[in-house]
């Protein structure tokens, strides 16, 4: 023992108990490395330094702040102290000299051995009784330095697994010396806790800490014999309606513009409305087309850089935008188009170092975006620098920043004209789309994708010239532009675009417009649906009879068919037909992928289908009954788009057919779908371009396919079924769940009651 340290020998001095119990603590932390030997120097000379006034090498400061006062003898303050503490240190009768002589006999018999000590201690939590114990291998580990200390162990009671929580009553436990003589002793939890640790033997060497572990991780998950499987017969390629022939159809979407902007120019194109619902601006066709060439013209020519065009043909450029400001998109997208640039529409940027726009900045720098389109009222309201000039948001490239406001656009000259050309595979826009993970992706578009995309959707929905549609969407991306920017200048449709501001003050707004326009189409989502029926009762004179077909863009989410339901019920009574509600599949991939058609086109009546989700998490389709709650309710999506080819496919590993009773995700080849990921070819070649293969590894075409990310199955009629997600997709214990299958649960019961805030 190391009692000679401080050039002091401690034989003679009469130190209590607990002293000498701490110093033989604070031994054995400094022969384990838990202390330092400066660390270890100072804790003792402030044990002993009240006992001891002369000790070598005690601060003489640590003597005097511990002495107590008018006494000149330190034992007996140290007694009267003791009497004081007796309220708030435990009872003597626990105490005895038995505990540090233990303690001393087993660092003596560890000494004399001269085996290192464990550099690290274990929990004392351990369960097992020392009679279980056996001591490590010679070859593989040095002997146990406390082989001594388990030879005489009364095997009528186990070693005690923890003593931290035995009461301070306990009566008594067998204490073990370094000499293996059981001593009966009421044991403190230290003096266990030190034994417990020198009876353990050495620590095994690092990887032994993670053999169990690793077993445990990579233990195959043996299937459930009694699992559903499929037992179908493999499903083919389903083909869908080909594509229509029709007379003086435009070569391109830019095309038709022109035609309709110099053959009808005043044919109301697009009608904004204020957050109070009223009419603020209805864009001709003339007016779009005239604005469109002056900023075609403006951006070509008048844009420069030390002399150099600052914009060329194929360059791309974001569009920003306010969800309430459709007229200036519109004038910005076909302005791009006709300058031959690349819009790139993304959503404003409400701080500077907002998370969702740092993404967005990501695509913009990995597109090489160094410009933005915007209107003066939104420039005024992003976040300045000190200069005045728009700060440059995290995450993005620098920009220059170009208001198009009609006083900024220059007249084009008179011999500037536009190239229309017919639609090529070149990049015709870039629509952006934020994965599960949080980034975000660009998605090329060509002009004959676009162009072809018009087409199908013409044809699937029946839309006709001079038509008025309602649209509740984004008009910036998936449907709300599809079918409000796009495909509507295809067929000189007026388009009424209700802001989201305005929905979120009058959610009845959209049905309102509906009756007040005559709207024929109507493109809303279920969560629009949703809202109107909680404020349908402060308006009765409304009539939806006018419509022919009501586009729920979200209908492949497991929720819409209860909104849908709710709808019809509510308002059949105000001229709704059942027929008319048409919900529809889109990935941002694939575009449109099914749409169910409406009752003049002769589509085959709606399917609802309740399905086991006990065997969907199998990915196995069984029908069940709607008196259970373990199922799931889905309608049907429609049929493909004219002019596709569908498969369904397995989700992991080889693209094989799945069989005709079995879910797995939606592949569609067309000429109406995205090209790639933009700069991204790893992902691109796995998406974009998919080979189905049979259950023999036969390719099923020579034409590429694109997963939609669209989890599903085909029914009968054709007609396609959407029970998920791919990104919402969670494997729990080799069983499928899908994140919107919880949304759905928790739709489906009533929140006021069982769902809480912030639980």
């Amino acid at each position: 023992m190391a009692a000679e340290r401080g050039g002091c020998s401690l034989e003679a001095v009469p130190l209590p108990p607990e002293v000498r119990e701490s110093l033989a603590e604070l031994e054995l932390e400094l022969s384990e490395g838990d202390i330092t030997q400066k660390g270890y120097e100072k804790k003792r000379a402030k044990l002993l330094a009240r006992y001891i006034p002369l000790v070598q090498g005690v601060d003489p400061s640590l003597q005097t702040e511990n002495r107590v006062p008018g006494s000149s003898q330190a034992p007996a303050a140290v007694s009267k102290q003791q009497k004081s503490r007796s309220t708030n240190s435990r009872d003597e009768r626990f105490r005895s000299d038995v505990h540090t002589e233990a303690v001393q006999a087993a660092l003596a018999k560890y000494k004399e051995r001269k085996m290192p000590m464990p550099s690290k201690r274990r929990s004392v939590l351990v369960h097992s009784a020392v009679e279980t114990y056996t001591p490590p291998d010679n070859h593989s580990a040095p002997p146990d330095v406390t082989t001594g200390l388990v030879e005489h162990v009364h095997h009528e009671r186990p070693q005690v697994a923890s003593v931290r929580g035995v009461p301070r009553g306990y009566s008594s436990s067998i204490l073990d010396t370094a000499d293996g003589v059981p001593v009966n002793s009421r044991v403190s939890s230290k003096i266990q806790q030190l034994l417990n640790t020198l009876k353990r033997p050495k620590r095994p060497p690092l990887k032994e800490f993670f053999v169990d572990d690793f077993e445990e991780l990579l233990e195959v998950q043996q299937p459930d014999p009694n699992q559903p499987k499929p037992e179908g017969n493999p499903v083919n390629v389903l083909k869908g309606e080909p594509l229509g022939v029709v007379t003086n159809w435009p070569p391109s979407l830019l095309a038709a513009l022109q035609r309709w902007g110099t053959t009808q120019p005043k044919a109301p194109c697009l009608t904004a409305l204020d957050t109070t619902g009223k009419a603020i601006y209805t864009l001709t066709y003339g007016k779009l087309w005239s604005r469109s060439l002056k900023l075609a013209y403006t951006l070509l020519n008048k844009l420069t850089t030390k002399n150099e065009p600052l914009l060329k043909p194929g360059d791309r450029v974001a569009l920003v935008f306010p969800n309430s400001d459709p007229v200036m998109f519109m004038v910005a997208f076909y302005g791009c188009l006709l300058a031959e640039l690349i819009p790139v529409p993304i959503e404003v940027p409400l701080t500077r170092k907002d998370a969702g726009s740092q993404q967005i900045g990501f695509l913009l720098g990995s597109c090489g975006v160094t410009l933005a389109l915007t209107t003066d009222a939104c420039q005024k309201g992003l976040p300045k620098a000190q200069t005045g000039e728009v700060v440059t948001f995290k995450g993005w490239p620098r920009l220059v920043w170009f208001v198009i406001d009609g006083k900024h656009l220059a007249k084009p000259a008179k011999d500037w004209q536009p190239h229309v050309r017919d639609a090529s595979a070149e990049i015709a826009y870039i629509e952006y789309k934020t994965s599960k993970e949080g980034s975000t992706v660009g998605i090329t578009i060509s002009h004959a994708s676009m162009l072809a995309h018009c087409h199908a959707l013409t044809q699937a929905c029946g839309y006709s010239e001079a038509e008025t549609l309602t649209n509740v969407l984004d008009f910036k991306r998936d449907a709300g532009l599809w079918h409000g920017v796009l495909t509507s200048v295809m067929n000189r449709m007026h388009v009424i675009s209700i802001p989201y501001a305005l929905m979120k003050v009058n959610p009845l707004s959209w049905i309102q417009k509906v009756c007040s326009y005559k709207a024929r189409v109507a493109v809303v989502k279920s969560r629009d649906m949703h809202w109107s029926l909680l404020a349908q009762r402060d308006q009765r004179d409304v009539s939806l009879s006018s419509l022919r077909m009501l586009i729920v863009a979200d209908g492949a989410n497991p929720w819409s068919i209860s909104s849908c339901d709710a709808f019809l019920n509510v308002f059949q009574s105000r001229g709704l037909r059942p027929e008319v509600i048409c919900p529809c599949a889109s990935s941002s991939e694939a575009l449109t992928v099914a749409i169910r058609r409406p009752p003049e086109l002769g589509g085959p009546p709606p399917g609802k289908a309740v399905l086991s989700m006990n065997c969907l998490s199998f990915s196995v389709i069984r029908v069940d009954t709607e008196e259970k709650l373990s199922v799931l309710t889905v309608q049907d999506v429609g049929q493909i788009m004219p002019g596709a080819n569908v498969c369904v496919v397995k989700v992991d590993g080889t693209p094989y057919l799945c069989k005709a009773d079995e879910v797995g995700e939606i592949c569609v080849n067309s000429g109406a779908t995205g090209m790639a990921y933009f700069g991204l070819l790893g992902i691109t070649k796995n998406v974009f371009e998919a080979i189905p293969v049979t259950a023999a590894g036969v390719p099923v075409s020579d034409q590429p396919f694109t997963r939609t990310g669209l989890l599903g199955f085909v029914g009968p009629d054709y007609l396609v079924f959407v029970v998920g997600k791919l990104d919402g997709l969670m494997t729990v214990s080799g069983r499928r769940h899908n994140a919107d299958d919880v949304v759905a649960t928790a739709l489906a019961v009533e929140p006021m009651k069982f769902v809480y805030r912030g639980r």
